[in-house]
């Protein structure tokens, strides 16, 4: 660990662990957090009908009334399992109902094509029927290991962005999420660079029109961008990837998560202002500037992230991984860090909508009014 050594030693490191109860008092904080003025950047929101889903809310409502707010744009996800459930089957009824409610609204669209990786847990979407066994973990998955898989991605690809294309709230494909990152500590295959650089064909083959985007996990603490790092050598992460071939490269940005909790209390990661992730985050924005590709970011943390796969939702108290303020702050330190480097964010998704959308429901509405605030006053 001579490098970590180099960048100051283990007393900076430690410096990004907070260890805290994992509930807090709710307060007005959202109201105070100074906001900075986004000029072109569009606002959004990510939209998760799995999510709805967990939270007990009707999905078609909970969108309904998101796209009420006065934001630009709003990013959907095609999930194959949903629109391909037994082999022969097409079944994109989920993303039509999306897509004509979003155009109502006069919302522009990112359509998350997948295929085989897509934003909300769990991240992976193949229709069982489309592999004879698990993907091998400790693997990179191309179309030399995986040929058949490849194939039906492609086909899957092609079929989906010819019936959506001519939709003009559409304007821009992503291809896979966090494409050659593997699945947290989950699962430690990745898709190799060559499978993905196909599917990216594909897409382009059948709509040359529209700009491709590709996200990425960008780690906003040592630790995190240390371990990503070794996980990804052979081929680099999914932002280095994204850098690579994508019209847009999109960010997504967690400065707070919990590693651990018990008994009321967390251990969380915090190291977004440290050096080495402000030096990858600032060498993103300035090489992203110079060869002309735009940066997105396209999950800007707005709930919570504890040691539990749905964000928990404590009575009259917040999470302390993202209370309301949070979502500001965040929010705002994107919109400085590129006024610092003279770049520009093209857009900005918060992420955690339906979480605002439940939280109201059962009384609470400042992570709803925090966003509003942002739209309002940004």
């Amino acid at each position: 660990m001579r490098w970590l050594r180099r960048a100051g030693g283990w007393v900076p490191l430690l410096g990004e662990v907070r260890v805290g109860r994992t509930q807090r008092r709710l307060t007005g904080g959202w109201r105070r957090v100074p906001l900075r003025r986004r000029g072109a950047t569009a606002l959004g929101i990510s939209f998760r009908p799995r999510q709805c889903e967990a939270f007990d809310l009707d999905p078609r409502q909970t969108l309904t009334a998101l796209l009420a707010y006065p934001f630009e744009l709003v990013r959907l996800a095609a999930y194959w399992d949903r629109i391909e459930p037994a082999p022969g089957a097409f079944e994109p009824g989920e993303v039509d109902w999306q897509l004509e409610a979003a155009q109502r609204a006069g919302k522009h669209v990112i359509l998350c094509l997948g295929p085989v990786k897509s934003f909300g847990y769990p991240e992976y979407f193949v229709p069982r029927h489309r592999l004879d066994a698990a993907l091998p973990e400790g693997r990179l998955i191309d179309g030399v290991s995986h040929p058949a898989l490849l194939e039906a991605t492609t086909q899957y690809l092609t079929r989906l962005v010819q019936r959506y294309r001519d939709r003009e709230a559409i304007i821009a494909w992503q291809v896979e999420h966090e494409a050659v990152d593997p699945l947290g500590l989950e699962h430690s295959w990745r898709l190799a660079e060559s499978f993905v650089r196909q599917e990216v064909a594909a897409v382009t083959a059948a709509d040359p029109s529209r700009p491709i985007l590709l996200n990425g996990f960008l780690p906003t603490s040592t630790a995190v961008l240390a371990h990503q790092w070794w996980r990804t050598r052979d081929q680099g992460d999914s932002v280095a990837l994204a850098q690579r071939l994508a019209d847009i490269v999109g960010v997504d940005s967690y400065p707070r998560h919990a590693l651990a909790s018990l008994g009321g209390w967390g251990i969380y990661l915090d190291g977004a202002a440290a050096i080495l992730p402000a030096r990858r985050r600032r060498r993103l924005l300035r090489r992203a500037a110079a060869d002309g590709r735009r940066v997105m970011v396209t999950e800007g943390q707005a709930e919570p992230w504890e040691s539990v796969t749905v964000p928990p939702n404590p009575r009259a108290r917040a999470a302390s991984s993202c209370p309301p303020e949070r979502i500001l702050q965040n929010y705002t330190d994107w919109l400085d860090w590129t006024h610092r480097t003279h770049t520009e964010l093209s857009g900005y998704l918060f992420w955690g909508a339906e979480y605002w959308v439940m939280r109201a429901q059962q009384g609470d509405s400042s992570y709803l009014d925090a966003f509003v605030r942002a739209l309002d006053e940004s």
